[in-house]
C-alpha cells in the first residue's frame, strides 16, 4: 500500500494547490505541507516551485509524479488480480472514447467476452482528455483513443486506422455549387463535438494546418454525442467531419454521402494506451492485441477460437 504522503503529493498535482489538495483530501494545509517537505528531505530534492503566486512542479517533481501515478495505477491493478485468485474472474477497466465505444469496439468485445466469459470488463466513456485524466486518477487501467495524445508518456499500441471524412445529408445542396476545397464550406452549418473531443481536435488540427478555425463557419453546432450529430446529419441540418466507421451504415444505405475535397484526405489511428513504465505492460500488450484479434475475427465475420491470454 502506497504511503498517504504520496496520495498528499499526487492530490497537490493534481490541483496545483495545496488549500484545495487540502479540502480535498479533508486535512489541514499545514498537515499537506509537512506531507510535501517529507518528500524533499526523503528524495533530497525540490518538487514544487512558488513564484507569482503560481505552484508548479519542479523537473524532479515531474518525474516523482509520472513513477509514482504509474506505481497508484499499478495498485489498482494488484488489488484486481489478487482478488482474481481468489475469485478466479479477472477484471480489466477500459476508458473508451464515445466513437470508439459506440462504434469501432462492440463486436471485437462481444468476441472476446465470448472466449473469455472468467473476464469482467467495466468500461468507461470519457471523450480523450477525460480518459487520460482518469489513467492519471487510476480509474482506469487502460484507454482506446481517438485523439492525439504525448506518446512519449504512455505505453501504446495500434488497434486500428480509420479513414477521417467530411459528410453531408445525400439530398444536401450546397449554397455555392459542390464544393472542392475546405474554404468552400465556411458557408456551412459545422456539426462538431465538444472541446476535449478527439474527433473535433482532428478537425481543428487540420483548419490550423489551413490557418482557419472552426469560429471561421458561418454557423456550427456543437454538439456532445455523435448519434445526435449522424441523426443532425440525416435530417440535412449540417455538414460534419468523422470517422467513417461511425456513418458506414448510413453511407450505404445512401442516407449520407461523403463531402469529396481535394485539400483533404485523412486517416487516424486508434490507439491503446497505458502508464508508461507499468508493471502489468505485458498483460495490457496482451490484452490489447488479443482486442484486436478480435476485431479482425469480428471483421471477417467469425470469432473462431483464436489464442488465449491472462489479463492479470
Amino acid at each position: 500500500m502506497l504511503d498517504f504522503r504520496v496520495a498528499t503529493f499526487l492530490c497537490v498535482c493534481q490541483t496545483m494547490n495545496f488549500t484545495q489538495a487540502a479540502k480535498n483530501l479533508n486535512i489541514t494545509q499545514p498537515a499537506v505541507s509537512q506531507h510535501i517537505r517529507f518528500l524533499e528531505e526523503a528524495y533530497q530534492v525540490r518538487l514544487f516551485h512558488y513564484e507569482n503566486k503560481r505552484l508548479s512542479l519542479t523537473a524532479a517533481g515531474c518525474i516523482l509524479y509520472k513513477r509514482l501515478t504509474a506505481l497508484k495505477n499499478d495498485e489498482q491493478a494488484l488489488l484486481a488480480e489478487l482478488r482474481s485468485r481468489v475469485t478466479e474472474i479477472e477484471e480489466i477497466s477500459l476508458g473508451v472514447t464515445m466513437t470508439v465505444g459506440e462504434y469501432a469496439i462492440i463486436e471485437p468485445l462481444s468476441v472476446m467476452l465470448r472466449r473469455h466469459p472468467e473476464r469482467n470488463v467495466k468500461l468507461r466513456f470519457g471523450n480523450t482528455t477525460q480518459l487520460l485524466q482518469m489513467l492519471a486518477e487510476g480509474t482506469i487501467q487502460m484507454a482506446l483513443v481517438e485523439g492525439y495524445y504525448p506518446k512519449e508518456q504512455y505505453g501504446h499500441r495500434h488497434y486500428s486506422t480509420e479513414d477521417f471524412i467530411g459528410v453531408c445529408a445525400a439530398s444536401h445542396t450546397f449554397a455555392h455549387g459542390e464544393p472542392r476545397t475546405f474554404s468552400d464550406l465556411l458557408g456551412e452549418r459545422l456539426l462538431v463535438r465538444e472541446e476535449g473531443s478527439g474527433t473535433r481536435n482532428i478537425l481543428e488540427r487540420n483548419l490550423s494546418l489551413r490557418g482557419m478555425k472552426i469560429e471561421h463557419f458561418i454557423h456550427f453546432t456543437e454538439v456532445g454525442n455523435m448519434h445526435t450529430i449522424i441523426g443532425l446529419l440525416c435530417r440535412d441540418c449540417g455538414i460534419s467531419f468523422l470517422y467513417k466507421t461511425a456513418v458506414e451504415q448510413e453511407l450505404a444505405r445512401h442516407v449520407l454521402r461523403e463531402i469529396p475535397l481535394r485539400d483533404f484526405s485523412m486517416q487516424h489511428d486508434f490507439d491503446f494506451i497505458w502508464e508508461k513504465g507499468s508493471i502489468y505492460t505485458e498483460q495490457y500488450q496482451a490484452f490489447s492485441e488479443e482486442l484486436a484479434a478480435c476485431a479482425c475475427a469480428a471483421s471477417c465475420g467469425s470469432a473462431g477460437n483464436g489464442g488465449e491470454s491472462s489479463l492479470l
